[in-house]
């Protein structure tokens, strides 16, 4: 059981109503809270949640229409996003409860600050190096327009500016960051065929590719639903069309691949993961066709070439620069 599940659970006499759990974790709790239900917008999360409760939990950048009498907050990583979505309960909770658990080392104490906007916030419990905070939502805000707490931003390429849009939560949110910087430099010479920007973000280099090989079928792929909604708003922003998936890793991205073009992600929540990035080196030769290539950014202390080298082909380093690295390899089996 997550620790912040069971902070929760010290208080289950508090949540016998009908409860969301909002960014809950893939564990127990919505079997220990029988008249709950979920919303989350991490795919792999939701899928396992999904497996359990089928009917009781959902995915996406908002909780849906199902009536709730008080909610819980599970506090992400980025503090924009959890003003964000603090807001979005709120506005569903004039005169019910609004909860927040998280992390100590998560910023929680700061983050609960934020509830003094809409009453006056308490802390109900303190344990497994998490609080649990509580306010009677006195002062409802305004429903918030996701796209209006968008950021924007232009990138003067060769071949014209592109805009792109961001929501709060998402990787490099409002700016664009180095290693996708190194790596726009480098997308030259696709193969043809379909093409996938793992682990897409606001979608900066899936649209480059639709915008630069716009006969190829282009698909994005990110585990964060804020991810997919920003990709969407890029796209669109640019007069731009290609597949958006929401998935848990490479496992979600579909077979025959002609290129597989990432700045792969290595956090979940507030702690450091790599399994992703080295899941998408492992099995990148599964949806890559015969001749099918893999080009990455990654920060150069990080040994992906033994790991391409062993589950794909020959890696070849295209570039370094500010930390980073540009790799490539073809698949030869």
């Amino acid at each position: 059981m997550d620790p912040r599940s069971e902070v929760l659970l010290r208080q289950a006499e508090r949540f016998g109503g009908t409860l969301l759990l909002a960014g809950l974790p893939a564990d127990d709790l919505l079997g220990q809270l029988s008249a709950a239900h979920g919303w989350s917008w991490q795919a792999g999360e939701h899928s396992a949640l999904a497996a359990r409760f089928a009917d009781r939990c959902q995915f996406g950048v908002l909780p849906g229409e199902r009536p709730f009498a008080a909610a819980v907050l599970f506090l992400p990583k980025s503090a924009e996003l959890s003003r964000c979505l603090l807001d979005v309960l709120a506005a569903r909770l004039a005169g019910g409860e609004l909860y927040l658990v998280g992390e100590k080392r998560g910023g929680i104490e700061g983050a609960a600050r934020r509830l003094q906007a809409f009453g006056r916030p308490r802390k109900l419990d303190s344990a497994r190096h998490c609080q649990l905070w509580q306010v009677t939502v006195e002062q409802a805000p305004p429903a918030p327009v996701l796209e209006e707490r968008a950021q924007r931003y232009r990138l003067e390429l060769a071949d014209g500016p592109l805009e792109v849009v961001t929501l709060p939560g998402v990787f490099s949110h409002g700016r664009l960051d180095r290693g996708s910087a190194l790596l726009l430099e480098h997308l030259d010479g696709l193969p043809p065929g379909d093409l996938l920007d793992f682990g897409c973000g606001a979608g900066v280099l899936g649209a480059v590719l639709k915008r630069r090989y716009p006969q190829s079928r282009v698909n994005l792929l990110d585990v964060d639903a804020f991810a997919l909604a920003s990709s969407r708003l890029t796209l669109a922003a640019n007069g731009l069309e290609a597949e958006l998936i929401g998935g848990d890793g490479i496992q979600a991205a579909p077979g025959g691949l002609a290129t597989i073009v990432s700045n792969p992600p290595f956090h979940q929540g507030v702690h450091t993961d790599y399994q992703a990035s080295e899941a998408l080196l492992r099995e990148a030769a599964r949806h890559l066709r015969p001749g099918g290539e893999l080009r990455l950014v990654a920060n150069s202390f990080l040994k992906y070439p033994p790991l391409i080298e062993r589950h794909l082909g020959p890696c070849q380093v295209l570039a370094e620069a500010h930390g980073f690295r540009v790799y490539r390899a073809v698949r030869t089996g």
